[in-house]
């Protein structure tokens, strides 16, 4: 969980913002599919397919997410605190390679602290 000294609006719209992530110190590019699927460039080029599962504006963003190393679910709640916003980011993921599933969960926190980071440092 995370609090973001910002507007919950001001936050929707720059997490949600699939084809403006130049905010993101991780990724390289993004490349819109449809209205339901995106998919994020690595730093090195490898690519993750994300398809929308529910949006509830300002609330909730959900989606499922795949590469050649994992799969799994992301859920972002959003919440409103008078004029900061509380995200709380959960995935259930699964590793497809069976080498990378000690590190995996150490992994996924790295990712998580970076996006909260690169997130603040964009609403400055």
């Amino acid at each position: 969980m995370a609090v973001i000294p910002k507007d919950i609006h001001e936050v929707w719209k720059i997490v949600t913002s699939v084809e403006d992530a130049g905010w993101r110190s991780d990724l390289s590019r993004t490349e819109i599919l449809n209205e339901r699927q995106f998919v994020e460039y690595t730093k090195k080029g490898y690519p993750t397919i994300f398809t929308v599962t529910a949006e509830e504006t300002d609330r909730l963003w959900e989606f499922d997410l795949e590469n050649n190393t994992m799969q799994g679910h992301w859920r972002g709640v959003f919440l409103a605190k008078g004029k900061e916003t509380e995200l709380d980011f959960t995935e259930q993921i699964h590793c497809k390679k069976l080498i990378l599933r000690p590190f995996i969960k150490l992994y996924l926190k790295s990712q998580q602290s970076r996006y909260v980071s690169d997130l603040k440092k964009a609403l400055r």
